[in-house]
């Protein structure tokens, strides 16, 4: 008899975050489509301004990321920056931070996409950056499997 590898349902956060930037992005794409013949600006009110699917390098994790901003494409599986400029994150101690350059973003928004469920608190700092503080878990305990979904707006 042949074993069967069992495949495992999508958490709902990860469920919940991918609706949440299919009608964010595809809110952005309508409203593009509203204005045929005209162009958009890349980075217009209303718009999604970025995101960020953070994974963290496969090779170290993503408790070990670098205390400097990066924009590795191995930390993340996807991101965008309307601004065209690279998505920067790091971990500074027990927190994440992410910034969006060139990007005029008002809000940013944090779940849980893989992993553990993990309630996030989310601070502008002075510098444009986000601070990102997971809620019940420290940065130190997080494995490869607890990544995160950034978006920015």
């Amino acid at each position: 008899m042949t074993h069967v590898p069992r495949v495992r349902r999508p958490s709902p956060a990860l469920v919940i975050s991918a609706i949440a930037l299919f009608f964010a992005v595809g809110g952005s794409a309508f409203a593009v489509g509203q204005r045929v013949g005209v162009a958009q600006p890349r980075c217009a009110n209303g718009a999604v301004k970025g995101y960020a699917y953070v994974t963290g390098d496969p090779a170290k994790g993503i408790h070990d990321m670098a205390e400097t901003f990066s924009s590795s494409p191995t930390l993340f599986k996807a991101s965008f920056n309307c601004s065209g400029k690279g998505v920067q994150v790091r971990r500074n101690r027990d927190v994440f931070e992410v910034r969006f350059p060139g990007a005029p973003v008002k809000t940013v928004s944090v779940t849980s996409a893989a992993g553990t469920p993990i309630a996030w608190s989310v601070t502008l700092l002075p510098d444009g950056s986000y601070r990102l503080t997971p809620a019940n878990i420290p940065p130190s305990q997080l494995g490869p499997e607890d990544q995160f979904v950034v978006i920015a707006v």
